[in-house]
């Protein structure tokens, strides 16, 4: 049987769900790389929104994201449906994944991507009927609110 550290794993020039550059034997300019998959690395690690919009902020702050919303303008044109995150003074986009999750700070709530970005919409609270049942109400009122508290529904 061969020892496999005799056989290393030869990569492509990025991996392949996300795009992180890799790092090859003389390469030049190894640090711009490196940088690239870090700030990558960063903008996807538990991915956190700022709101999702279909143009670029004025003021971005350094680290926001952003998810690109339908017709992007100006620097967004082109990156429907994407991450958007302003590093160094630039924007670096990241397309999204199967199964990928980001919270949205304006909503407070998880954002899937399946098929798509999904956002789950809250029940209604139940509030009519012929027979009031009360205790049924309040735990389904308590259970809409522990999923807004999880960020699974939206809490407005």
């Amino acid at each position: 049987m061969a020892d496999p550290i005799s056989f290393p794993i030869s990569f492509t020039s990025a991996t392949p769900r996300f795009g992180i550059p890799f790092l090859f034997t003389g390469q030049a300019q190894k640090e711009f790389f490196v940088n690239e998959a870090h700030a990558l690395v960063d903008l996807l690690l538990h991915p956190v929104i700022e709101v999702e919009s279909a143009a670029p902020p004025a003021n971005p702050e350094e680290g926001q994201c952003w998810l690109v919303g339908s017709n992007p303008t100006a620097e967004w044109a082109g990156q429907s449906g994407n991450l958007a995150g302003w590093i160094s003074g630039k924007w670096l986009f990241a397309a999204p994944q199967e199964g990928m999750r980001v919270f949205d700070k304006s909503t407070r709530q998880a954002t899937f991507f399946v098929n798509g970005w999904q956002r789950l919409t809250a029940p209604a609270i139940p509030s009519g009927g012929q027979i009031a049942d009360v205790e049924a109400r309040a735990a389904i009122g308590d259970l809409v609110e522990t999923l807004r508290n999880a960020g699974i529904l939206p809490s407005f």
